[in-house]
């Protein structure tokens, strides 16, 4: 896999909502119970207890979403002991959840720092130049849009799964699918892990493209969610779709990206482009 870390598109104005979002997202991850167990390797009971009822509260659940069907007993967030040794102590729901409300609230849960930072890369270095063509409300609702999408796609496709689902991936998916639609030639770079870390330019679309290639792959197979470990292809499937179809009416009057040997960066570059 290649690992994007900068893009040669320079936008013409402050990206707040993107910006707004990884905020937003590194915020949740700092508040989650257990985020600090997780940065340090820790992975006491009482920990994983209190993470689990946070997940079951707040995260995105295939059968909750498709069947309405809300669990009679989950996690307290207690610990108890039992005769196999202790464990996390089940009850009765102590909260009213909304399975369609509790989309929005997975797309800012994280499974560990490596699952964030991963989803906020993509997110700062692709996200800016989407929302500078839609612009910061569109975008907002593209992203949410996205983000919908691809879960429900995910859930009708594993609609009994009572595993939790979370993360950004999703409506990311859909940002790098308006990215290849709207902008195929930008130059991206790249560290391609050959032996070392070798840097490449690379056009959009052949990083995005690769990037879609191994989600369909790895789709095929049986994608589940982030949040046991394993990763929702499917739902990056879905979510990339939907925003190449969202973007694809701007596709027409969008300026394209300057010429990798052109010196128009930065301000200069911002002030020739037209709308």
């Amino acid at each position: 896999m290649v690992i994007p870390v900068h893009d040669v598109n320079p936008a013409r104005r402050t990206p707040y909502v993107t910006y707004a979002l990884i905020a937003a997202s590194v915020l949740v991850f700092l508040l989650t119970p257990g985020a600090a167990g997780a940065a340090s390797g820790e992975s006491h009971v009482a920990q994983l207890c209190q993470l689990h009822a946070f997940m079951d509260h707040y995260a995105a659940i295939p059968r909750e979403m498709i069947h309405g069907q809300l669990p009679r007993l989950v996690p307290t967030g207690q610990v108890g002991t039992g005769e196999a040794g202790p464990g996390c102590v089940m009850g009765v729901p102590g909260y009213d959840k909304s399975p369609a409300l509790s989309v929005v609230t997975a797309m800012f849960l994280h499974g560990g720092w490596l699952h964030l930072l991963g989803n906020m890369l993509f997110l700062l270095i692709f996200g800016n130049n989407v929302e500078d063509r839609m612009g910061h409300v569109r975008f907002a609702l593209f992203y949410l849009v996205c983000g919908y999408a691809a879960s429900y796609g995910f859930a009708l496709l594993n609609a009994d799964s009572g595993d939790p689902l979370i993360g950004a991936s999703g409506a990311i998916a859909g940002v790098l699918g308006a990215y290849l639609v709207l902008y195929p030639k930008a130059r991206v770079w790249v560290l391609v892990p050959f032996l070392i870390f070798l840097p490449l330019r690379l056009p959009a679309w052949i990083v995005l493209g690769f990037w879609f290639g191994l989600q369909a792959v790895y789709s095929s197979g049986h994608g589940v969610e982030a949040g046991t470990g394993t990763v929702a292809y499917a739902a990056h499937v879905v979510g990339f779709v939907a925003g190449m179809l969202l973007a694809w009416p701007l596709k027409a009057g969008t300026p394209p990206p300057p010429e990798p040997g052109s010196l128009l960066f930065g301000r200069r570059a911002r002030h020739r482009q037209a709308w």
